[in-house]
């Protein structure tokens, strides 16, 4: 506890000073660079930081999930905003979204790692060159993803690769670019060292990783596959989509050396299944764990999404309307959410809840407590914001695989995820174009999970058809403005033009 609450200290007063706020230091950081003690306390921290980044104001659903998504508002008049891309409306959640302060503090404190990670290993003999390695490897990947995220966010965001422990000099915003190109750089070396899982002897890591078993660190730690899941995610948004089916087929080679399987439906929307806590099928997510004292009654999703009858709460903040419903989940016998084509009465509700109301409950995430014995009128919750999985790589795949051109291996993949959820095949004759299946199919797998938004930027790009998004994707409005306090505290800072 002392080691984190001095790390704590210098993350906060180093991190100030790169966001230009006077501060001063606490602790000497020559008092913390000490022991293998220390740099495990600082790891653990950044991803603490990055799960504090996507969990505040529900960061993460609000980039990915509300504009131009499934989900509409009851009464949040700010949320309202964010789904119409009235990004500039007066309102303080959208000014706090508006701002990357709190993924400059996980840049921030990844580059104080790396900066003094070489001192542990000089002054402490039980911090052996492999742990040092493996830790550089995954601080790489934690700082290489938030510029990544921040790149989709904001489109030029300023690089940033020291932590200036002094005197921070302003910065301009860099071209997304070259930012791009050193968050691919970043991840493919961060690759080559990271192993599959943590204490299991694996050739990239053996022994017990920081005197823990496996089961501590169970999905908990970015992992090899997690940085190529990632980089197909990184190419297929750069538009590579080349490099997206080989990074991609790379997780779908080795993704059982890593403990990740596909998920039945029921696994997936059970409350005590695939988002509860921390599992090595979580590819990439941060955890909020039940047996660490570690729930919260916000930074989730289901503090939006959950009302009665799962919880005591009159109506959610957002929902999926009926008509969109319908018109998604139009395939019979949908394990995910369908209806009897007879009686109209609803054959499986995993995603949904409550259907003949007026506000049908979106529930496929519900982990209420610890997920097994939730009290319906405490709303605490430890379910882990999942960025990514297999079933997502799988469909990213074979979306790559139809844009290069590989139309029967597309087709193959996109029929293993029909498969789980117990849908028709694909048929081009019923259905039309290969893309529109695919992105149909990751609408229905993925919502509620962060990537709504995201998918329309790239199909949008693909099918090159719609008039009216292609110009906001010229004009940079597919990106958030940045908010005013950054700007007026960096000169150098210039607003996106679309939000001018």
């Amino acid at each position: 506890m002392k080691h984190l609450l001095i790390f704590t200290l210098l993350f906060f007063t180093s991190c100030k000073k790169l966001l230009d706020i006077n501060s001063s230091h606490a602790v000497s950081e020559a008092n913390f660079w000490n022991s293998h003690e220390d740099t495990r306390t600082a790891l653990i921290g950044v991803y603490g930081l990055m799960r504090a980044a996507m969990a505040d104001n529900n960061a993460w659903w609000m980039y990915g999930e509300l504009r131009d998504g499934d989900f509409s508002a009851l009464q949040r008049q700010d949320m309202k905003a964010i789904i119409r891309g009235d990004l500039r409306a007066a309102y303080p959640l959208l000014q706090s979204l508006s701002n990357w302060r709190r993924f400059y503090a996980v840049i921030n404190a990844a580059n104080m790692f790396l900066e003094h990670v070489s001192d542990v290993k000089a002054r402490d003999p039980k911090y052996s060159e492999q742990n040092m390695r493996v830790d550089i490897a995954q601080m790489r990947f934690m700082r290489a993803y938030a510029y990544f995220f921040m790149v989709s966010v904001w489109g030029d965001v300023p690089l940033i690769t020291t932590s200036h422990d002094g005197e921070f000099q302003n910065k301009p915003r860099e071209n997304q670019q070259t930012v791009m190109a050193f968050v691919e750089k970043e991840m493919l070396q961060s690759a080559a060292d990271l192993p599959y899982r943590y204490s299991t002897d694996d050739p990239q890591q053996s022994g017990s990783y920081y005197n823990e078993t496996s089961t501590r660190w169970s999905g908990v730690l970015a992992r090899k596959l997690t940085a190529y899941a990632i980089l197909a995610h990184v190419a297929a948004w750069e538009g590579k989509y080349v490099d997206a089916s080989v990074y991609g087929q790379f997780v779908l080679d080795n993704y059982s050396k890593a403990g990740s399987y596909y998920l039945s439906t029921e696994d997936l929307t059970r409350s005590n299944g695939f988002f509860k806590w921390k599992q090595d099928n979580h590819i990439l997510g941060f955890n909020f764990d039940w047996g660490h004292v570690d729930a919260t009654f916000s930074g989730h999703l289901e503090e939006m999404t959950l009302a009665k009858p799962v919880i005591d709460k009159a109506l959610p903040d957002i929902y999926v309307i009926k008509d969109t419903i319908l018109s998604v989940f139009d395939q019979p016998l949908d394990e995910r959410f369908s209806l009897d084509t007879l009686t109209g009465a609803p054959t499986s509700t995993r995603y949904f809840a409550n259907f003949n109301s007026q506000v049908p409950i979106f529930n496929k995430v519900k982990v209420i407590q610890d997920g097994n014995t939730a009290d319906p009128t405490f709303r605490i919750f430890s379910s882990t914001i999942i960025i990514t999985r297999l079933e997502n790589i799988t469909l990213l795949q074979a979306e790559a695989l139809a844009v290069i051109g590989q139309q029967q291996r597309a087709i193959d993949l996109l029929n293993t995820i029909r498969d789980l959820r117990r849908i028709k095949r694909y048929d081009q004759g019923r259905e039309g174009d290969l893309i529109d299946a695919i992105f149909r199919e990751r609408r229905k797998e993925l919502m509620g999970e962060g990537w709504r938004w995201f998918d329309l930027i790239r199909y949008n790009k693909i099918k090159q058809n719609d008039p009216a998004f292609l110009q906001l994707i010229a004009s940079g409005g597919i990106y958030w403005p940045v908010a005013d306090e950054i700007i007026t505290q960096n000169p150098l800072i210039k607003q996106n033009p679309y939000w001018q």
